[in-house]
């Protein structure tokens, strides 16, 4: 039996929390699907577990965020976690109500400055995609919020510095979940540029230096969001109503780089969740960026234009489950150095996970900030391909074509999902405005903005983009792939 769910009481602290009122130990930079299911959902499993007691002040990191529609839950929300773990069907609802912070920086500065001077603040915790941590010369030091997370952060770090009066024990353990390879070195990089930009004293980068600790991240865990399409069913498993609510795979994985010190500051080990603290998190790093993501980004531009709207569309349309299978075993797997019955292994699992029925992950989602995301997962994986064999990865360069086309914004009548920042996206439509094709795939390629190289110096990498896209145009996306694959076979 059905109800509707409109007539139910809005989630809220008053009826639906423990009344108790947790201190801030932890400032998290982002407030997006991602954070509340992996972070919040551990932090809370922590606090329930183990008595962490730990209370989340939860920072919007951009303009026209949703601290404001999360504060009017009171901070709280439901994750549904969905899937097959050891061949059983899992199917877990759990109740996240430690954020007891809401933060808009950019309404309320002041509040931000406010949490940095807490004597419980201990964390700082961020996901703010990879374009996040950027050094922006044009944020300046004032009583109003800089643009960049970076400076955000800084802001935040001199603020408490000073309240403190530089005591090197009032230091933040920092740990950022971006998908970015030293992630927390990057952030420490960028601080310091920031600490020197500002023309603050030399006492305050020592403090940085040694009274906080960074610690670069991996993080696993397919979280789709909120259940759009099956909105109905989600909230009729509740008492309440949850328009903060979100989906996720039972999957979890989060490794950090630390010591035995950091293990007992976050003692999951207590805990069922899989927290590895190591000294080097770069194998796993390697392995799930490349495959898992590297698959991910590579396939949803060509998936989105076959046809697909969903992950697992993807993995059983009979074309795009075989493009997956030969971008996964023929071309990403052999460009890794490490145990390749392990790498088949994860793989398997990988695409396990992605076939998961419980979970209608869009690809849409899945292409914001796609060009970032293709610097970082999957052109490291073009390029040693090349270097190893010395000839292009088929597969993925068609892909690349895909992307390509993809940021055109129109495909078959169709507006595309295309979601980058104004840069990118006016950068792609300048280069389609080239009178030939060829010129629009070599300004593409030499943007050393969007791939930190010149591509075009990768041979044949223009003229194979060239010929998939033509391709592309006059036959469509799998007969265009089929011909493309058959060209240089």
């Amino acid at each position: 039996m059905t109800t509707d769910i409109n007539t139910k009481p809005r989630l809220n602290r008053k009826d639906n929390g423990s009344g108790e009122k947790l201190p801030v130990k932890i400032l998290q930079f982002g407030e997006g699907n991602f954070l509340r299911a992996f972070v919040d959902y551990a932090f809370k499993t922590l606090n329930d577990e183990v008595g962490f007691n730990a209370g989340v002040a939860v920072v919007q990191p951009l303009p026209g965020g949703m601290v404001g529609m999360l504060k009017e839950q009171d901070g709280m929300y439901t994750v549904f976690l969905n899937g097959i773990k050891n061949g059983k069907n899992i199917q877990e609802i759990h109740l996240i109500d430690n954020i007891v912070q809401c933060i808009d920086p950019y309404k309320n500065f002041k509040e931000l400055m406010d949490v940095a001077k807490e004597d419980s603040l201990e964390f700082i915790i961020s996901n703010t995609t990879e374009a996040g941590i950027e050094y922006v010369d044009s944020d300046i030091l004032s009583d109003e919020s800089p643009k960049s997370f970076p400076a955000k952060v800084a802001a935040v770090l001199y603020e408490r510095y000073r309240h403190f009066n530089g005591d090197r024990s009032k230091g933040l353990t920092i740990i950022p979940c971006e998908l970015i390879n030293y992630n927390a070195d990057t952030l420490k990089t960028v601080l310091l540029q920031l600490h020197k930009l500002w023309k603050l004293e030399d006492d305050f980068a020592a403090w940085i230096d040694e009274a906080c600790t960074f610690h670069n991240t991996l993080v696993d865990r397919i979280v789709p969001g909120y259940p759009t399409d099956k909105e109905a069913e989600f909230q009729n498993k509740l008492d309440y109503l949850d328009r903060f609510m979100v989906a996720a795979e039972p999957f979890f994985l989060w490794v950090i780089e630390g010591d035995e010190k950091l293990k007992q500051k976050i003692p999951f080990h207590k805990t069922n969740l899989d927290v590895k603290v190591i000294a080097d998190m770069q194998p796993y790093r390697d392995r799930k960026v490349r495959i898992l993501n590297g698959i991910h980004t590579a396939m949803v531009p060509l998936s989105l234009m076959h046809g697909n709207e969903t992950v697992e569309e993807t993995l059983t349309d009979s074309f795009t489950a075989k493009y997956v299978s030969e971008i996964a075993f023929n071309e990403i797997l052999p460009t890794l150095d490490m145990d390749k019955d392990e790498l088949k292994k994860f793989t398997e699992e990988v695409l396990d996970r992605f076939r998961n029925p419980f979970i209608r992950h869009q690809l849409s989602d899945i292409a914001l900030n796609s060009v970032s995301k293709f610097k970082v997962r999957v052109l490291p994986t073009i390029i040693a391909y090349v270097e190893k064999y010395g000839k292009l990865p088929l597969n993925l360069v068609f892909g690349f074509a895909c992307l390509i086309r993809f940021y055109k914004g129109d495909w078959n009548g169709k507006t595309l999902p295309v979601n980058d920042s104004a840069d990118i996206t006016e950068a792609f439509k300048a280069a389609w405005i080239n009178s030939t094709l060829e010129g629009t795939v070599s300004e593409i390629l030499s943007n050393t903005a969007f791939w930190d190289e010149n591509l075009n110096e990768i041979s044949g990498l223009s003229a194979a983009i060239v010929h998939a896209l033509e391709i592309i145009e006059e036959h469509g996306i799998e007969k265009g792939y089929q011909k493309f694959i058959s060209h240089f076979s």
